[in-house]
């Protein structure tokens, strides 16, 4: 190719790569991260959900930061409040406020009725002082995002009201965070390792190498899940804790969900252990593994980044549901999926209906995921 067509071919790339310098031969020396950063930036609704899931990602590692009160603090006399809106410029000069509710009993239904006082208002504050925790393991603080200001007043305030055990949604629903995101995300990253490791020997060697792990995927692919799911579900001692059901819950999904990734690696392999690269890579002597991961995986990462985003909403909708039909996890375990138990039955529903918002979490969780695998997808291509 002559000068002028390279720098013609620069000109075109820049014009299809947002943000770049006007010297085109930012292209030659740019590595491949910030080739695929400025055509992410190109999409700027994956962008958008790039930064919602960060702060998603900051509850998971921070839960009881975001937290105003202990998650499993219950106080029946305070069931079915309603959620409390924090208002600013309060009246006594705090900037953070929300009006105190009076519970009153109903003469005729003998339902707690509460009523909100606006002639009296709860002062709060950012970064206030309440109850102790530990911060990823390593130190212990009692400061929280949001707070009363005089934590020894006995005062409390409930962002998305209570539940029928007075336990307050808000602190539940940033535990239930962290506990539905790293099961979403461990067992991905469980699955994705065996999906390409298997997928990738299966297509590589071929032979009864291949037969065997295709039988064995057809085998997990042909399990129907409700009834395998209350198989193993019976299987799981009660007497088990909460831990061990979490990592028994998290092998299982990764389990039985690294098969369609396998197949689709196998047949990339396939195609590609003919290929010119793979064959010249064999021939100057590199161990099969280093063919594997070094030559062959890298070909296509754009489509195992795809999957990995799109699988990780799969498993967070998997342990919700099968933690709300209640065959995941169990009380005293808070997750997305555990919290919306409150909600199955109409009562509830008809006296709370904001025991239904770890469904608008996990909506918006899903759908993140959903856009960002979308631009992160077409970023791992930049030449395309």
């Amino acid at each position: 190719m002559t000068t002028t067509n390279t720098l013609a071919a620069a000109e075109d790339a820049a014009v299809a790569i947002p943000g770049l310098v006007e010297d085109t031969e930012a292209i030659y020396l740019a590595p491949n991260w910030k080739l695929v950063w400025w055509r992410f930036k190109k999409h700027r609704l994956a962008l958008i959900c790039g930064i919602i899931l960060l702060g998603i990602i900051s509850i998971a590692l921070f839960p009881n930061f975001y937290s105003t009160l202990p998650p499993q603090e219950s106080d029946a006399k305070r069931a079915f409040i309603p959620p409390q809106t924090i208002r600013f410029f309060g009246p006594t000069g705090s900037f953070l406020y929300v009006y105190r509710v009076k519970g009153e009993r109903n003469p005729k239904t003998l339902m707690m009725e509460w009523v909100t006082n606006e002639a009296d208002t709860v002062p709060v504050k950012l970064f206030a002082r309440g109850y102790e925790y530990e911060a990823l393991g390593l130190f212990t603080t009692n400061i929280h995002l949001l707070g009363v200001e005089d934590p020894d007043s006995g005062n409390k305030f409930h962002i998305l009201g209570t539940d029928r055990l007075g336990r307050d949604q808000w602190s539940r629903l940033m535990a239930g965070t962290q506990v539905s995101l790293s099961i979403g995300l461990v067992s991905v990253v469980v699955s994705i390792f065996l999906g390409v490791l298997l997928g990738g020997i299966s297509g590589y060697f071929g032979g009864w190498v291949d037969m065997f792990i295709q039988r064995v995927i057809e085998l997990l692919q042909s399990l129907p899940p409700i009834p395998i799911w209350m198989a193993l579900t019976a299987a799981l001692p009660r007497d088990w804790s909460v831990e061990q059901v979490y990592f028994a819950i998290t092998i299982i999904l990764a389990l039985l969900g690294w098969t369609s990734l396998g197949r689709e690696v196998r047949g990339r392999f396939l195609s590609l252990r003919e290929e010119d690269f793979v064959v010249a890579a064999e021939i100057i002597g590199c161990t099969k593994p280093r063919v594997i991961f070094r030559h062959m995986v890298p070909t296509f990462t754009s489509h195992i980044i795809a999957a990995s985003t799109l699988a990780i909403p799969v498993m967070i909708i998997n342990e919700t549901f099968l933690s709300f039909l209640g065959l995941g996890l169990r009380p005293p375990a808070i997750s997305w999926g555990v919290l919306l138990q409150e909600a199955q039955n109409l009562q509830s529903i008809a006296l709370a209906p904001w025991l239904l918002l770890p469904g608008l979490a996990v909506m918006i969780t899903v759908l993140s995921l959903n856009i960002l695998g979308d631009g992160l997808r077409d970023a791992a291509d930049p030449y395309s």
